[in-house]
């Protein structure tokens, strides 16, 4: 696949290719749900907890003998039935919420993910993003300039569109630039995922980053 090629102006400054095994696969809604569905999951921790019986304070004396009292049968204040005591079925921090999937399925839903970004022209491959010393003000300008030139591109004072950026290796004066912009993440080619893909509006890859994913994702 051919593709046009930017500079961080936003200029065409030529072409260059790109996997079709990796950006010109055909869509499959169910199986990126499945791994999206899965992804979150594994993300997801565990809130609630309430205590058992085993848990709560006291109960370490029957709160009054067996029988010839006129009251109920208890033994433990640590019973359900009791105020403060234990709770019967409720949450607990021990539920496991992971899922398993298998590795061609969620290496597929990737490449479909970013597949799908490059036929609704959502996509833009860069040469190279340089900043000489970390200012949010720059990247702020480079990222507005360069998601002009894409399709579907809004901006007002109270919305940006939002952009991944996925570099070939770690930029410390890029990643401290794009900081503190809430529009913009930025990811290394191999540490990519479906989810991120797909809940950013743009993508723009460092064309350093197109050998890395061929390499973490073994296609040479």
């Amino acid at each position: 696949m051919k593709t046009d090629l930017y500079n961080q102006s936003g200029e065409i400054i030529g072409k260059t290719d790109l996997p079709e095994e990796v950006f010109g696969l055909k869509i499959n809604p169910d199986l990126l749900r499945q791994v999206i569905d899965i992804q979150t999951s594994n993300a997801r921790s565990v809130l609630a907890h309430t205590k058992d019986r085993s848990e709560v304070r006291g109960g370490g004396k029957k709160p009054w003998k067996q029988k010839g009292t006129g009251r109920a049968r208890h033994g433990s204040i640590r019973s359900p039935l009791w105020k403060g005591g234990g709770v019967t079925f409720g949450p607990t921090k021990n539920k496991n919420f992971s899922k398993k999937i298998n590795k061609k399925m969620k290496r597929k839903a990737l490449f479909m993910s970013l597949s799908n970004k490059v036929s609704d022209n959502q996509f833009m491959v860069l040469d190279s993003i340089k900043i000489d010393q970390p200012k949010t003000k720059k990247a702020q300008g480079i990222f507005d300039v360069l998601a002009s030139k894409t399709s579907g591109y809004v901006k007002s004072n109270k919305k940006r569109d939002s952009i991944l950026l996925i570099l070939g290796s770690k930029n410390k004066n890029i990643e401290r630039s794009a900081g503190n912009l809430s529009f913009v993440k930025i990811l290394e080619a191999k540490s990519l995922d479906v989810f991120n893909v797909l809940s950013n509006k743009f993508i723009f890859l460092d064309k350093s980053a197109i050998p890395v994913i061929q390499e973490t994702y073994k296609l040479k």
